[in-house]
């Protein structure tokens, strides 16, 4: 394979690239692959910007808030500051005990501005649920901390975390459907896309976490139609949600770098890192991963043996933005690209687009799967809509960036373990 057009197809860029680098020597033998001191350092920098705020603001009131599916957290200062995040209500509605029990209690009365040293606590005093469990429940409190931060200090929740190097987004947009044959499949994409103007995409391979795929072949099928279809010029990545053995998934990434496409998703099961570590070593196409991932120490495992090619933490699943902003960290210094993976539901595209926009490593093209229409809100700095190049602009205002329309908010109950 040409390695100018497989860098091009992945997204990743070739001049300066340590790409190559992470996974061989040079001419003279001398080892090029970071080391677990390097990562180790880089994983000990701060990152929440404390330098904006000269006096503490200490965490009066965290309330977890519900309205039919939607669920919210409020944080309020001992001054009256506030800020709001909108939790992923899809596991949230079974979390919720978690959150009210273990997770609360650990924020109220602390300063925020010490967000770093509260998330270090509440892991310490709750590892034994390190997980989805732990994690998402803390990501929803941290985004409501980020957002009052935000808003106390006039600046975006990405300024808070990183500086911005991206002010659009441009998005892939993810098809999730299994269990149809390839024609059928295709049709199911093309009404998705409709007239957006993507130039990226997504879709379902294999069966998940090593189902057996139906109808058999489906794959071997899609992949090539799904490239004859869109043409040359769309930029295509597929997921198989753990879904192949490593002899399988190292056939059919063979077939996808026959037709260029751009990365693999999850070819094995995500918790089988040997395994993984076997494919991407069989392919020349990246491999990405970690929308399941709970553990820094595994993804630094990942980055150091190269793995994965393109990282993914999900920001709700993972614990929160700046959790993601230490695998991004990591993950560029060893030449790997960071696209996060995207909780559907609630307003996860939002905390998507703050955290691509501080990435100096941020791939090509970031997950989209629509808009969710319960939120009743207003956003002054960008219309949130997909313009002509299939982007989004990030909202710069302050905190998440969008005004949640009070009277929606007070629709909802507080909840009680």
């Amino acid at each position: 394979m040409d390695r100018r057009k497989f860098f091009k197809s992945a997204g990743l860029s070739l001049a300066g690239s340590s790409f190559l680098l992470n996974s061989c020597t040079t001419a003279e033998g001398k080892d090029t692959r970071i080391n677990y001191s390097q990562l180790d350092e880089i994983l000990s920098r701060p990152v929440l910007k404390k330098e904006l705020f000269t006096d503490p603001v200490i965490i009066e009131q965290v309330s977890l808030l519900r309205y039919g599916e939607s669920i919210l957290c409020r944080v309020v200062s001992r001054d009256g500051a506030e800020g709001i995040s909108v939790s992923n209500d899809l596991y949230m509605t079974s979390l919720y005990p978690i959150f009210v029990q273990r997770v609360q209690p650990l924020f109220i009365g602390k300063d925020a501005v010490q967000l770093e040293e509260i998330i270090s606590d509440v892991y310490l005093r709750n590892y034994k649920l390190q997980g989805l469990a732990l994690w998402l429940p803390l990501a929803t409190a941290e985004m409501a901390v980020l957002d009052m931060l935000g808003k106390i200090a006039g600046k975006s929740m990405g300024e808070l975390i990183g500086d911005i190097h991206h002010k659009h987004i441009p998005l892939y947009l993810a098809n999730d459907n299994r269990g149809r044959s390839a024609e059928e499949s295709v049709a199911r994409i093309r009404e998705n896309i409709g007239d957006w103007p993507f130039k990226a995409l997504k879709f379902k391979v294999a069966g998940r976490m090593h189902e057996d795929e139906y109808p058999p072949g489906r794959s071997e099928r899609l992949i090539p139609l799904v490239r004859k279809t869109f043409g040359n010029e769309m930029t295509l990545y597929t997921d198989a949600n753990g879904g192949y053995s490593v002899e399988e998934a190292v056939k059919t990434g063979r077939l996808m770098e026959e037709y260029d496409y751009g990365y693999f998703e999850e070819p094995v099961p995500f918790d089988w890192y040997e395994g993984t570590k076997q494919v991407a070593d069989a392919l020349y196409m990246p491999l990405a991963g970690g929308e399941q991932e709970p553990s820094l120490f595994n993804f630094r495992w990942m980055v150091k043996n190269n793995a994965l090619q393109v990282v993914q933490p999900d920001q709700f699943y993972f614990g929160g933005m700046i959790r993601s902003v230490k695998v991004a960290r990591i993950a560029d210094a060893a030449g790997i690209r960071c696209t996060p993976h995207m909780s559907g539901r609630g307003l996860g595209y939002l905390y998507m687009m703050h955290f691509v926009s501080v990435l100096t490593n941020a791939a090509s093209f970031h997950e989209f799967k629509g808009f969710s229409q319960r939120f009743e809100m207003e956003c002054p700095t960008s219309s949130l809509a997909i313009d002509e190049n299939g982007r989004i602009k990030v909202p710069a205002g302050p905190g998440l960036g969008v005004i949640i329309d009070p009277d929606f908010i007070k629709k909802h109950q507080i909840v009680e373990a």
